[in-house]
Formats: C-alpha cells, structure tokens, sequence
C-alpha cells in the first residue's frame, strides 16, 4: 500500500532502502520503544526487515519526508497481528524528525486505510510508558487507554510497563462501540 500526505509518502520498503532505513533506525533511544526491533541494530536487521513477506492486510511501510529533491526516510509505519489475533498498529521516527507531527500524520493515512481499504473494525497501539511522546501522537490519532500491562522490548531484552490502547473504526455509534470494547 502507498499513501500520500501534504509533507509525507508512504511506501513499501524495498531492499535498496536498507542503508538508509538502518541509518535512520540504529539509534537505542528509537529501538528501545519498539517491542520488536533488535539492538544493537544493524544493517542485516534493516535488510531482514525490508525483505520479510508480510499480507496485504498487514501493510508495513516506510515514511518519507517530501522535498524539492530526493525524499528523506523520516521512519516507519504499519499494522500487524498481535498474538491475540487482532491488528496492531507501530510506527517509530528518526530522531531529526522528533517533535514535527510526522507520527501523527502518517498515523492518520495508516488509520484511513485501515478504515476504508481494509475494512478492519478497531486497531491496536501500546507504548512504553516511559515514551510518552508516543502516547501523545495516539491520543491525537484518537486511541482511547484500555491499561497497562508487561510488554517484551527486543531492544531492552526485558519486559517492561506499556500504555495499551484501541480505537474503533466501524461505523457504529461511538457509545454501542466503547460498550462493546469495554466487555
């Protein structure tokens, strides 16, 4: 899948990006916050992620800074399936981008096509609790807490506290849909 913002390109990654995206990446304050991501990173972990088959219905993409000239790798953006079944969705962003709503934008598209494209009926998200930054942009992007409890860090080779979070994106009336999440 592909998406287009006013400052952002969405895109599949493809193998040629892998020096760019392990340049972006390979910072410990990014992998730390992600559950899945190795450290220390390295270029084989870029090149392994860019060539793991993954569903249509499980979009992974990389997040590109619109320019004048060659766009910038500014992150990465997608869902997947959590162990329990429903979709989940990740993100990070290259340190020089922190603070410049990149997450929040990107996160937008992801949610539209979530809602549109892949017709799912509500979307997953957690955060580490100590990256609130993170929580900010799913606050923004609408998610609502459902609670904290133990997630595993690749990158921390612990467990540790996670903010999790859920939004409905059926069309169901906003309280029949909150009912249904809290049971």
């Amino acid at each position: 899948m592909f998406a287009r913002t006013e400052r952002l390109l969405l895109r599949p990654g493809w193998t040629q990006d892998a020096p760019a995206l392990y340049a972006a990446v390979a910072d410990e304050a990014i992998v730390r916050n992600l559950a899945s991501a190795p450290w220390p990173y390295t270029l084989a972990d870029a090149e392994a992620f860019l060539t793991t088959d993954r569903s249509p219905a499980e979009p992974s993409m990389l997040i590109f800074r619109r320019t004048l000239g060659a766009p910038q790798l500014a992150g990465a953006i997608g869902l997947g399936r959590r162990p329990d079944g429903e979709m989940e969705l990740g993100y990070w962003i290259a340190r020089p981008f922190w603070g410049l709503g990149y997450a929040t934008e990107a996160g937008r598209a992801v949610i539209a096509m979530a809602r549109e494209s892949l017709r799912l009926p509500r979307l997953h998200a957690g955060h580490f609790l100590d990256n609130p930054a993170s929580g900010r942009v799913l606050h923004k992007l609408g998610f609502r807490s459902t609670g904290v409890m133990p997630r595993f860090s690749a990158g921390r080779r612990e467990l540790a506290p996670c903010r999790e979070f859920a939004l409905v994106l059926d069309a169901e009336e906003p309280a029949a849909a909150d009912a249904r999440m809290a049971a």
